[in-house]
């Protein structure tokens, strides 16, 4: 459909960027991150169809265990009847109502603890794929970090007239033209984060995935921000022409 994502083609384009990025810059860090970004993205593509799939063993799991539940309910009810009826006369001729308190109270505290536990069996499967699909949100959060952290020396001001060193000032071996490529690869890169990200909500309607969905989208846009507000500095000064 044309309003969802199609996994094969964010891999696609992910490859191909990494190709990019390995051509121009062989020997950079940034280069293997791809790479890793790639193993996560093939990943990703099969845990978010799984996490679509519906899981049958559980499925029968929970079928069972409701089936018994219901059985031994039955079971119990025309004891548990005969005893209220029996109280209810008692309350009727006179007798302690205190018996009938407690024995009331013994049915709705076994009625609220099988509803309970109806419930807990019924969203065990929701419960199990939102604890997967967080698990594998955080590992795309790590690559964004690490993407955050390749670019975070990667200062355009150094390439300036105005600009001079210390001791302790990282190496900075790349042309401006080459710093706006390299900039670019990693916004890139976060953008990409984001679309993977985006292939687990697509899939559930679950509001604790799609919030985390929604914060990696806010965390790579946040520094994404940052990459190109260095990259409008580049082109600004006019730097990039120099490549």
């Amino acid at each position: 459909m044309a309003q969802q994502l199609v996994a094969e083609k964010i891999l696609k384009t992910l490859r191909q960027l990494q190709l990019r990025i390995q051509e121009r810059f062989p020997e950079a860090g940034l280069a293997r991150v791809g790479l890793d970004l790639i193993d996560a993205a093939e990943q990703t593509t099969k845990r978010a169809h799984a996490a679509a799939r519906p899981n049958l063993l559980l499925r029968f799991f929970v079928i069972v265990a409701i089936a018994v539940a219901l059985v031994v309910a039955v079971a119990i009810a025309p004891q548990v009847s005969s005893a209220v009826q029996m109280l209810i006369g008692n309350i009727f001729s006179g007798a302690n109502t205190a018996e009938f308190t407690q024995a009331l109270e013994s049915v709705v505290n076994l009625v609220i603890l099988m509803g309970v536990a109806i419930w807990f069996l019924l969203s065990l499967e929701e419960r199990e794929k939102r604890r997967f699909v967080l698990r594998h949100l955080h590992e795309l959060r790590s690559f964004a970090h690490v993407i955050d952290m390749h670019q975070l020396t990667k200062d355009p001001i150094s390439h300036t007239a105005r600009a001079t060193r210390t001791a302790s000032s990282p190496d900075r071996p790349m042309t401006a033209f080459e710093l706006a490529r390299y900039l670019d690869y990693c916004s890139e890169l976060l953008s990409i984060i984001g679309k993977l990200a985006a292939l687990y909500g697509e899939q559930t309607n679950d509001t604790e995935v799609i919030g985390a969905v929604n914060d990696i989208e806010f965390l790579t846009n946040g520094i994404g921000r940052k990459v190109w507000q260095k990259i409008m500095i580049v082109h600004r000064n006019g730097l990039a022409a120099d490549g």
